[in-house]
Parts: structure tokens; sequence; C-alpha cells
């Protein structure tokens, strides 16, 4: 292991712990994403999803959740990774930020992490491709990588295909 490891490991032991970020790590594609837990509403279990004629092919549609309508999409669809292909791990990870929320299907949520933020490096260069402008920033974690996603991006670019849905 490098050097960089060994010290983001001691810089996260050493961290007070009101400095840490709380986030929720899950997989879209073979790659590992996380969003703040303070963004994260729930987390559920596919259910049915009601296509909406019309939209976008990464918007699934909409659920119904406890009398509240969400729309859907397909990250991995709408990161040019191919279709979910869903299957018994996928779960629906239901974002809000300033009262809009969006439900955002996923190949599995793995865990909850406190991280320090001194161990997320910006996006630069490295990060390419279309998913690359949903980036905020890459956390490095012992021997793996993790990539933040920005919510309030997400919700934007979301918006052009919603509000079609809703037209």
């Amino acid at each position: 292991m490098s050097a960089d490891v060994n010290d983001t490991m001691d810089t996260m032991d050493d961290a007070p712990e009101t400095e840490r970020v709380q986030v929720v790590s899950f997989l879209i594609g073979k790659e590992e994403y996380a969003v703040d837990v303070l963004c994260v509403r729930e987390i559920n279990r596919l259910m049915a999803i009601t296509h909406v004629p019309k939209t976008a092919s990464e918007v699934l549609g909409v659920v119904n959740l406890r009398g509240t309508i969400i729309p859907v999409v397909d990250l991995r669809s709408w990161f040019r990774l191919g279709e979910t292909g869903f299957r018994p791990e996928n779960r629906i990870v239901v974002i809000e930020v300033d009262g809009r929320m969006l439900g955002c299907v996923v190949e599995q949520v793995n865990e909850v992490l406190r991280i320090d933020p001194s161990i997320v490096d910006p996006p630069g260069s490295v990060i390419t491709g279309p998913e690359a402008e949903f980036i905020s920033g890459v956390a490095r974690l012992n021997d793996r990588l993790l990539m933040m996603l920005d919510v309030d991006r997400v919700l934007e670019e979301a918006e052009g295909p919603l509000a079609e849905m809703a037209a």
C-alpha cells in the first residue's frame, strides 16, 4: 500500500467526529458512489413503477410513496452505462433537497460511512465520461475510491425530463 493510503487512514482516525461527513454508499454499474446521508430521505426495495409515456429513457416513471408521487430515474442508464437489468438487490434511493425529491435506482446499497472531508479530492481531470459533471469529489478509502454524487446537479439535470413528464 502506498503512503497516501496509510496517511488517509490516520487522518480518518484522528478527525474529530464533528468534522466527519456521513454518506450512503451504493453501486452504479461496477463503480461505488455516495451521497450525503442528509440528502437521503429513504431507501426502498424496488416497487411498482408506473411508466409515463413520452419521457426520456432514463426516466423509469413514478412511484407512489405513502401518498407522494416521486419520479424515478435509472442512474446507470442516465450515465450511459447501459440499463440496470433489475435484480432483487436493486434499491431506490430517494434523495431530497429543498423540497425536490427524486428516486434513483442503484444496483445495491453498500453501507453508511463517516468520512473525513480531507480525504475527498476534487474530481479534476481524473473523472471523464458522461457522469463526470455529476461528481463533486472522489474520496480515497483504503483500497477503493468513492465517487461523491453532486445531488444538486443530479436534481437540476433531472428537472428537464421531469418537466416534460408533467406537461
